[in-house]
């Protein structure tokens, strides 16, 4: 009797049981319809977009954030929005990068035609310290100029275009573009034959990479191609917080410029692993952004040995 009794009792926890795995495993038909479209519409609605902001090391750093913003001058005021300390966009902004512009700047008017962008901004723009001057400009110019189509910038304040930096007296040009510079580090020994090339490095915060560009400001005569790849390959970057991929090894044997396409021929050093020719996704990024900044092409081809490795396209890794 007791042994019947407690093989019903077993029966029924069992199916108790299986009933509730049931309920997890096969879940409701229409509770999978709905989260399908719940996904999509997520999936549909958000777009992201480059924008420049300072990291935990004090550099302007190329990062995502999120925006509404379908049209060329509806995106620019979202994203000098969100480079603007305090601003309604600030929620938006990841872990371990802030802002730079001064908050309570405004935007008096921002357009577009042809490529150029004019923004013109409430003199709050440049109530900063005197280091921070020319930190908000290359942030404003870098994070524009990362929206398709955009390529020139022009600054106003108050209405009249800003030509000086009130503190630093840094002459600006009237039209703006990435060849201004970013994070600049100088190495100028003559005032002639000045040179400038910007080069990206790979940084971390919270074990997340993301790249920080280095404009160098030098005298040295070499092609952009050949800066770009001796200050990757060398094991002394100038800062420890930047990190590069790129085997010191790693030599240029030709470059040849095409109309679209910058075509580089390397040495077997830059594989990570020369038996299945396999090159760094870092080292892939690092070449490529910093080609494009340097030079008006759209593709570059990753040649090692004269054989074809690896075509990137600029504007996939942007």
């Amino acid at each position: 009797m007791l042994k019947r009794i407690y093989t019903k009792k077993i029966l029924v926890c069992f199916i108790a049981l299986f009933a509730i795995l049931l309920i997890y495993v096969i879940p409701d038909e229409d509770k999978k319809l709905d989260i399908k479209e719940e996904l999509d519409y997520v999936d549909k609605s958000i777009d992201t977009s480059y924008i420049f902001l300072l990291d935990s090391n004090g550099l302007l750093a190329s990062t995502k954030i999120a925006i509404e913003s379908k049209d060329i001058e509806s995106k620019a005021k979202e994203l000098i929005k969100a480079l603007i300390i305090d601003s309604s966009k600030q929620d938006s902004i990841p872990n371990g990068f802030k802002a730079v512009i001064p908050s309570n700047t405004e935007i008096r008017s921002l357009t577009y035609k042809d490529g150029l962008i004019k923004v013109d901004f409430t003199s709050e723009l440049m109530n900063t310290s005197i280091d921070n001057e020319e930190k908000i400009i290359e942030a404003i110019v870098y994070t524009l100029t990362s929206i398709e189509d955009v390529k020139y910038v022009i600054i106003y304040m108050d209405g009249n275009i800003l030509t000086k930096l009130p503190q630093s007296k840094i002459v600006l040009p009237s039209t703006l573009d990435r060849s201004f510079g970013i994070n600049k580090e100088y190495n100028i020994n003559s005032t002639k034959d000045i040179n400038k090339t910007t080069v990206y490095y790979v940084s971390e915060f919270n074990d997340k990479q993301y790249y920080v560009p280095v404009t160098k400001v030098n005298n040295d005569t070499r092609s952009k191609i050949e800066i770009i790849i001796d200050e990757l390959s060398s094991s002394n970057v100038y800062k420890t917080n930047l990190m590069s991929y790129l085997n010191n090894n790693t030599k240029i044997l030709s470059v040849n410029e095409l109309e679209d396409e910058l075509v580089v021929n390397f040495n077997s050093a830059i594989f990570n692993d020369i038996n299945t020719k396999e090159i760094l996704e870092e080292v892939i990024y690092t070449i490529s952004m910093s080609i494009s900044d340097n030079y008006d092409v759209n593709t570059v081809i990753f040649n090692v040995e004269d054989e074809e490795i690896y075509k990137s396209v600029i504007k996939s890794i942007e």
